[in-house]
């Protein structure tokens, strides 16, 4: 008897080791970050960056896997999270204009509506949200319609990227399949 509730008791010993050595298996889509200037972290510790942080977005980056991307699993005329799982967030970390608007430094959810020919591009003001499942319209702060353009390459994962080095203005460029889209941001 003795035996058996010492067995019982390695067993469970054992598999409480075994969980917390476990970690959690890998995201389909990772999480990825792009910074205006563009590599600012990198630039800061080489001491090779003048130029104050400007903004940085957080997203998820989905892979197009042979699937048809827009118009299928991202629909037409529907709010789109921008990326996987997570609402991409986007943060400014000093006042900027979009759409001749002034947007507050300040940490946002971005979120897209996609059709064929633009994109409208939503800064809301709720952050920290999964998906577009709670997108709440009454929170947006702006709302700025962007032209897409087909690519003549296919990108398989879904990409973010700033792109410019203006000293007063840059565009954050989304990349998917055959599609593209910028948006200028000056400050």
């Amino acid at each position: 008897m003795k035996s058996f509730f010492l067995g019982i008791l390695t067993m469970f010993v054992l598999a409480t080791v075994k969980a917390q050595n476990e970690l959690p298996p890998l995201d389909k889509s990772p999480m990825d970050m792009c910074y205006y200037p563009v590599n600012y972290p990198i630039l800061k510790i080489q001491h090779k960056g003048d130029a104050p942080l400007v903004a940085r977005v957080i997203y998820g980056r989905p892979q197009k896997n042979n699937r048809v991307i827009f118009g299928d699993l991202v629909p037409y005329h529907n709010v789109w999270r921008l990326g996987a799982n997570e609402a991409t967030e986007i943060e400014f970390f000093r006042d900027v204009k979009i759409n001749n608007k002034k947007v507050p430094k300040g940490k946002y959810t971005l979120y897209a509506i996609p059709d064929t020919s633009k994109w409208t591009l939503i800064v809301n003001k709720e952050t920290d949200t999964w998906g577009a499942f709670d997108y709440d319209e009454k929170k947006d702060l702006l709302r700025a319609d962007v032209p897409v353009k087909k690519r003549t390459d296919t990108v398989d994962v879904f990409t973010i990227c700033f792109d410019g080095d203006d000293k007063n203005k840059t565009e954050l460029q989304m990349v998917w399949d055959n599609q593209e889209a910028r948006l200028p941001i000056s400050w």
